[in-house]
């Protein structure tokens, strides 16, 4: 037997990371191939969905905004930030249920709450609100 200076440790540690680097891998990969799934069955019931027309009244509007924070190790050491924003608006149609939609900035920005009108999608898609005009 060779002499290892970690004694048996060593030999324990090359044996425990591989199976945790292959784990690892396995949980990204398959979160991506679920989400992915997920992503594409969501795109199929939308389109199976009917696109309806309903009355309906804006209830509130969220913006859900992420930052992100890069840090440069090269020689200039800068830091960077970006972000994303979502943009979702809660109506409430005739019937009183409430639905949430995310939506475009430029519409965002264009809608207001307690607005009245005609609110058009096709399952969870949002396709148009048309404000009534008073």
């Amino acid at each position: 037997m060779g002499f290892s200076p970690y004694g048996g440790f060593g030999d324990i540690m090359f044996s425990i990371v591989p199976v945790i680097i292959i784990i690892g891998f396995v949980f990204v990969f398959g979160t991506i191939i679920v989400r992915s799934i997920q992503g594409a069955t969501q795109w199929k019931r939308n389109n199976e969905s009917p696109v309806l027309t309903v009355g309906a009244s804006v209830v509130t509007k969220r913006a859900d905004v992420h930052n992100y924070h890069h840090h440069n190790s090269e020689a200039d050491n800068m830091h960077y930030m970006s972000s994303s924003t979502k943009y979702y608006v809660t109506f409430e149609v005739t019937s009183g249920d409430r639905l949430e939609f995310e939506i475009r900035d430029t519409e965002y920005g264009m809608l207001v709450e307690n607005d009245i009108g005609m609110l058009t999608f096709q399952g969870t898609r949002y396709l148009g609100f048309e404000r009534n005009s008073s």
